[in-house]
């Protein structure tokens, strides 16, 4: 093992003592999911991200009553039992999708979900009864409390329920991935698009975790499957998108402002956007986009709105500025929420849908039909200002797979002349910690024959520099969304083709990624599927990797972490 491999051990070590001491704080929250983990070790008293201790609880006791329903669904799927599978399905990735990173801090709403579980769990099981399907006797089978029960039961829940490091970790590495798979495949389903196969794995999951006694060998070998059937939810949700919408096309998108009131539009569903697109035509209003929802310009459905004017401001975690600078109504459509400041102005102007959620914010729902009615925003934005000026200018984007497959000649025309030295997968997420500056500076570092592919938030670190083109291609490729990774690992099997490898790490390409929340580990686990080795995550490694766990994916798949950009130029041999 690499001098940085035990390093990075040791430090899980430390890691691990204070695990233990923290178990012992009965009553405490502990949440270690997200990259920003207080202390690279866990949130103990409120998140970092935001949400206080008792909704972090209500998050535990939500995926104990999950792991319930799964594991009737899963007896019943199993004998091939009819039961109301879309309501399940449903509630599981709903449910999932909702405890991810920044997606929902609306407690009350988070309890309903579990008020919501328990009664379709009983359901479920009286249906098993009448079936004579024997359940095993387990706990998110036998309990049935009240809300007067649920803080008290969420304390033995929770996270630190396992009290092996290494079962512990593999545990949460795979409800991880299943949170993130939940999210795209919601995204999906929101487009029509669902696989059952894909649910019946996800709960299969989480039944197993309840009822088994499972090794860390069964658990490296469910996280690994875990993988294969992300890379699965990543091509559901390409089809669907692209279905709908057209393939993603090279395109230039205006980071200025007009003059005329606007909506400020983020997260990921493309349903809400074409909604709210459609119902704010010829109102006067503009839309805008913020964040993650940027790729939306590339898809050649929505640029038959004149009123869809643009991106508004930067990654996730500026909102607090840019949404006040805004003026006027904002949409969470999907995660990331950053808790507003008591005296922010812009409070009353926020509105979430979906699995998101705010206290005291505006919710909107979903009718039986898929659509939002988002007459209220409308309303609202009638009576704002138009946006504050923060920037102007350009920003080029588009380029997923099909897209890129067109430029498929002049791309490996430069890379066989040498003008192509190497690309550099720079994707994931971007968040607030100051190291996160490493990206920026190893975008300017690198050098100018090499190509940036980007998708998800990541992007926001480098996307704006003046990096130049290497005869006609841009010098940063963004693909899209954090899902659009997927393309990337389209692009690299095209590569590995075109140039007759027999493995896709023969290919001229590094894996830098920035890492933040739990879509990121699913797409993590998804190139891991496709064999992709070498790949280096930061800022940190995840909190949630024990020394037992780690040693395996650094032995095994060769993962990384970063150290500075200097060195690291030289580590990944891009210099010279």
């Amino acid at each position: 093992m690499t001098e940085w491999g035990r390093g990075y051990l040791h430090l899980c070590t430390k890691k691990t003592e204070i695990i233990l001491k923290i178990k012992n704080m009965e009553g405490n929250m502990f949440c270690y999911q997200c990259q920003e983990a207080a202390k690279g070790i866990g949130c103990t008293l409120k998140g970092v991200c935001g949400k206080n201790d008792t909704t972090a609880r209500a998050m535990d006791l939500l995926l104990f009553v999950v792991r319930g329903v799964s594991i009737v669904s899963t007896a019943l799927r199993k004998q091939e039992k009819m039961f109301d599978c879309k309501r399940v399905d449903s509630f599981v990735t709903d449910a999932l999708f909702c405890t991810i990173t920044n997606a929902n801090f609306d407690e009350e709403s988070i309890l309903r979900r579990v008020e919501a579980g328990l009664q379709l769990r009983n359901e479920l099981m009286a249906q098993a009864g009448q079936e004579g399907l024997a359940l095993s006797q387990v706990d998110e089978l036998t309990w049935n409390g009240t809300r007067t029960d649920y803080a008290e039961k969420a304390k033995l829940v929770g996270v630190l329920r396992e009290p092996n490091e290494d079962l512990r970790s593999l545990k949460e590495l795979l409800v991880y991935g299943l949170k993130g798979m939940a999210a795209y495949h919601e995204h999906a389903m929101r487009l029509g698009h669902s696989d059952e196969t894909i649910h019946a794995f996800m709960q299969e999951a989480l039944c197993r975790l309840a009822v088994e006694t499972l090794s860390a060998d069964d658990l490296v070998a469910l996280v690994l499957r875990t993988g294969e059937v992300g890379v699965r939810t990543m091509a559901l949700l390409d089809a669907a998108n692209t279905g709908r919408y057209g393939h993603p096309e090279m395109t230039r998108v205006n980071i200025g402002v007009g003059k005329r009131p606007g909506i400020l539009i983020s997260g990921h569903d493309l349903r809400d956007l074409e909604d709210l697109l459609e119902q704010t035509e010829g109102t006067g209003i503009d839309v805008y986009t913020h964040s993650e929802m940027l790729p939306a310009h590339y898809y050649p459905a929505f640029k038959k709105y004149a009123h869809f004017v643009g991106n508004y401001g930067n990654a996730w975690w500026k909102q607090r500025e840019e949404f006040a600078a805004f003026n006027g109504p904002i949409v969470f459509t999907t995660n990331c929420i950053v808790p507003p400041l008591k005296d922010a102005s812009y409070k009353d102007r926020i509105f979430t849908g979906n699995s998101t959620g705010y206290p005291g914010c505006k919710h909107l729902e979903t009718d039986a039909e898929g659509h939002k009615d988002f007459s209220e925003v409308i309303a609202m934005a009638r009576q704002c200002q138009p946006p504050t000026e923060l920037e102007t200018g350009e920003l080029i984007g588009g380029f997923a797979h099909n897209q890129v497959m067109q430029l498929a000649d002049t791309v490996v025309g430069a890379v066989k002349s040498g003008a192509i030295r190497k690309f550099v997968v720079m994707a994931g997420c971007d968040g607030r910690m100051k190291s996160r500056d490493y990206y920026a500076e190893f975008a300017k570092a690198l050098p100018k024959d090499t190509v940036i592919l980007t998708a998800g938030c990541a992007k926001y670190k480098y996307n704006k520099l003046p990096l130049g083109d290497i005869q006609g291609i841009p010098r940063v490729l963004d693909a899209g969304q954090c899902n659009d990774s997927y393309s990337l690992a389209l692009i690299a099997l095209k590569l590995k083709e075109v140039f007759g490898l027999n493995d896709i790490n023969e290919l001229p390409i590094v894996y830098n990624i920035a890492w933040y929340e739990q879509k990121a580990v699913i797409v993590l686990l998804a190139l891991l599927s496709l064999g992709v080795k070498q790949i280096h995550l930061g800022p940190t490694l995840p909190a949630f990797l024990s020394p037992g766990v780690l040693k395996v994916l650094v032995d095994t798949f060769g993962i990384g972490g970063i150290s500075s950009v200097d060195e690291d130029l030289k580590r990944f041999g891009l210099l010279g």
